[in-house]
């Protein structure tokens, strides 16, 4: 009972800031989330953790991973409404699978790279080494997680949804992008 009061207050405080500042709550969530895998990645594989990888996903959640979804999720409930459209669920998930996901993979890939600091060809360089990897994987192992979200998940929490199920993508991302500068090296 003593452990579960500091929880609950950690989540009444974590909601009513959802309420309160969405934005800036999403944005923070994505950061710690996002640098939480990029570490967790780092030391499944066994690699001494280095810091570039851990401030990109970070840097990249605190701007983006919070904030395009947010304004995403509230673009496909005014486009498709539960009330009036037909089949509002599979448009929805149509759309964010073969748009959103597509460009935001290749966003991302694009964006972690020039925030650990490689300039814009090496970027370029791992996008189009990694980006049919990394959406085919997006495609196969995200889209139950969407059609969870989308079906069951309030709009105001479906930001923190795909974040939690984000630790797991951002592992993976890492140790793709990570394999990938290692072959790089070789050359």
């Amino acid at each position: 009972m003593s452990l579960s009061k500091p929880v609950m207050n950690l989540v009444v405080s974590y909601l009513q800031n959802l309420y309160l500042h969405p934005i800036k709550t999403k944005a923070i969530t994505s950061c710690v989330v996002g640098s939480a895998g990029s570490i967790a990645s780092q030391l499944v594989s066994g690699d001494s953790v280095r810091l570039d990888p851990v401030l990109a996903f970070g840097l990249y959640g605190l701007i983006f991973g919070g904030t395009i979804p947010h304004y995403f999720y509230e673009f496909i409930e005014r486009v498709f409404p539960q009330e009036t459209s037909a089949f509002p669920l599979a448009k929805k998930l149509l759309f964010e699978r073969l748009i959103f996901a597509p460009f935001m993979q290749a966003f991302s890939l694009y964006t972690l790279a020039r925030f650990e600091g490689k300039n814009h060809n090496a970027a370029l360089k791992q996008l189009n080494a990694l980006y049919l990897t990394v959406l085919e994987a997006n495609w196969k192992w995200l889209t139950l997680f969407q059609i969870i979200n989308m079906a069951f998940i309030p709009p105001m929490l479906r930001v923190l949804f795909m974040n939690l199920v984000g630790f797991g993508w951002a592992m993976f991302v890492a140790s793709k992008r990570r394999q990938q500068n290692k072959g790089i090296k070789k050359d």
